[in-house]
Formats: C-alpha cells, sequence, structure tokens
C-alpha cells in the first residue's frame, strides 16, 4: 500500500511570534520550526497501516529550502521516502499547497493520503477538502480512529457533540485529530540516517492565491486582576462583572 503524508512546517508554540514589517506575515527571524503535531498522527498513522499491510510511505511538503528539515523528521519517524515541492516564495495559500500535492499524487499514485486537520500556524482547515476536490476523491475528516483493508476504509471522526462512523472506498483522504494514536518519538540512530537521506526535490508551479492576505496581527492581551471578599455584596458584584463585562453567564 502507497501512502502520501503532508507534512507542514509550522512555529513551535512556544516560540514568540512577531508580525514582519510589511504586516501580513510572521517575522521568522530566530522563531523554532517544527512539524506540525496534526501531520504528526497523520505520519504516525500511515507508518502503523505500513507495519500490518507492508508498502511505502513518502512524507511530502510545500515550501522554502527549510522545509527540508520538517521532512528529516518524518524520515527519522520511519517514512521511507520524502519530496520537496521547493518554492521561494512562502506567501501562498492553501490552494497553492493542495495544487502541488495534487500534481505530484497523479504520478505517485497512492492508496491513502493522510494528513493532519490543520496546521496549527494559520488553522485553516482548507487544504484536505481542496486536495480531494482536486483529485476527486472522497476526504474523511477530523478522524480519530482508522481501520482500513484492501478497499476501503472505516474512520471515526469527531462532530459536534458527538462521533460519526464513516465508510470510504480506496482511494482516499483521511486528516487526522489529535487521539487517533500517539506518534513515536524518533530515536538517535534513526535521525542519524535521517541526516544522510536524499531528498527528492521538484520546482513548485506558480499558481495564483486564491487568498490574499489583508493585514496580520497579534491578539490584544487585557487581563484586569481584581480580588474579592467572601461577603454577599462582593459574591454579587463577582457575578455582575461575568454577567455582565465578561459576558460569561
Amino acid at each position: 500500500m502507497n501512502i502520501l503524508v503532508a507534512a507542514s512546517r509550522v512555529p513551535d508554540t512556544t516560540t514568540k511570534i512577531l508580525i514582519g514589517n510589511d504586516g501580513k506575515s510572521i517575522d521568522n527571524n530566530n522563531v523554532k520550526f517544527i512539524l506540525n503535531p496534526y501531520d504528526e498522527y497523520a505520519l504516525e498513522e500511515a507508518l502503523q497501516i505500513r507495519e500490518k499491510n507492508s508498502g511505502r510511505v513518502v512524507a511530502i511538503t510545500v515550501g522554502p529550502t527549510e522545509n527540508q528539515e520538517t521532512l528529516r523528521n518524518a524520515l527519522a519517524m520511519g517514512a521511507d521516502d520524502a519530496v520537496h515541492i521547493k518554492s521561494k516564495d512562502e506567501n501562498f495559500d492553501s490552494f497553492f499547497v493542495a495544487k502541488n500535492i495534487a500534481n505530484y499524487a497523479k504520478s505517485f499514485n497512492p492508496d491513502l493520503i493522510l494528513m493532519g486537520k490543520q496546521s496549527i500556524d494559520f488553522d485553516s482547515l482548507q487544504v484536505p477538502s481542496i486536495l480531494a476536490e482536486l483529485l476527486d476523491l472522497p476526504v474523511i475528516t477530523i478522524v480519530t480512529k482508522l481501520n482500513l483493508d484492501n478497499t476501503k476504509v472505516i474512520a471515526e471522526r469527531e462532530v459536534e457533540g458527538g462521533k460519526e462512523i464513516v465508510e470510504s472506498s480506496l482511494p482516499c483522504i483521511i486528516s487526522a485529530q489529535k487521539g487517533l494514536n500517539d506518534p513515536r518519538y524518533p530515536k538517535l540512530p534513526d535521525i542519524m540516517k535521517a541526516k544522510k537521506k536524499t531528498i527528492e526535490e521538484i520546482p513548485a508551479q506558480a499558481y495564483d492565491n486564491k487568498v490574499e492576505v489583508i493585514s496580520m496581527e497579534l491578539p490584544l492581551r487585557q487581563r484586569l486582576n481584581k480580588i474579592f471578599n467572601a461577603s454577599d455584596d462582593e459574591i454579587k458584584e463577582v457575578v455582575r462583572l461575568l454577567h455582565e463585562e465578561s459576558k460569561l453567564i
């Protein structure tokens, strides 16, 4: 079974984010980047499927030269091969990513495409569905449990207030949610081997963005600390503030 896994490069959640001088993008200086955590779930699931069914797992990323470090992480986890669709420009949208992945998928012809439900930087949740449309494949999103054989998959996915069981034929696209599995930690020998592996490089095809970022700003942090006593009047005031100002009750 051939499995294609998307691997996004995203800022570490512990990194302090600053807005770039253009007001439309993140300032990448001094930012630590990691493999998107949701993509780690997707990759782990692909590796477990390969262990049960044999086959090949290929990690793919779209972006600048620095994205190769993300692919090294995927190789260290256990991906068989890695493909870097290289783009000099970092200001691209979800359509650009999906279109370039679709171009490769048409030649690779995977039985299954796995990716995180979203990247933790922009949280667009768009790539899985756009990719499904471009490839004319079924897609199951926000998956927390996956079972498959050679002809179909049965997936459990999160919906508001509950869970949904969905069945699909293969090939199909799956987007992974937290809880699907516990991603493995690469061992030191595997990390060293990954550094020496050859990564296939493919120039990204140019496509006009469908979405333009007009501006970007950090959320305002407004915190007003108030200390109250346990008197009846103070309790009434707390309730009033929660209702009228915080809108929590």
